[in-house]
């Protein structure tokens, strides 16, 4: 709560047709729900299929700057995850994150929303909401 109250904070000097990005994996069912809620309220967006263009360091540094939460919320703990045989404890911190992040771009928690200084990982995809109010 005290994010999205931070968040509207900021929401209320921006400009009101600030653009968002969504990062977004069309065969996930939170992502295009989220990206649904955008288009069904008119917001203006620019949609990166993280998958077919990957975030390189600094926007994932970026992402987790803007992101509330601690870095490994952004790391899916999936089946791909178990399939490389990785451990949740080594996967913590931000370099940590964006090491792997950079190596397997598919273990990216999604859909990440961002509005100028705030994001959201919208799981659910009403999360998205957070930005818009």
């Amino acid at each position: 709560m005290l994010y999205t109250l931070q968040c509207a904070a900021r929401f209320a000097t921006a400009d009101a047709m600030e653009r968002v990005t969504i990062y977004h994996n069309p065969v996930c069912s939170k992502s295009r729900g989220a990206l649904d809620l955008l288009r069904e309220r008119g917001i203006g967006h620019d949609v990166i299929e993280y998958l077919q263009a990957p975030p390189d360091g600094a926007t994932l540094a970026r992402m987790l700057d803007l992101l509330p939460g601690a870095p490994a919320e952004l790391v899916r703990k999936d089946k791909r995850f178990k399939e490389l045989g990785l451990n949740e404890q080594d996967y913590v911190t931000r370099e940590q994150v964006i090491a792997l992040l950079l190596a397997h771009p598919e273990l990216m928690e999604r859909p990440v929303v961002i509005r100028g200084k705030c994001a959201v990982i919208a799981r659910p995809s009403e999360k998205v909401l957070d930005l818009l109010d």
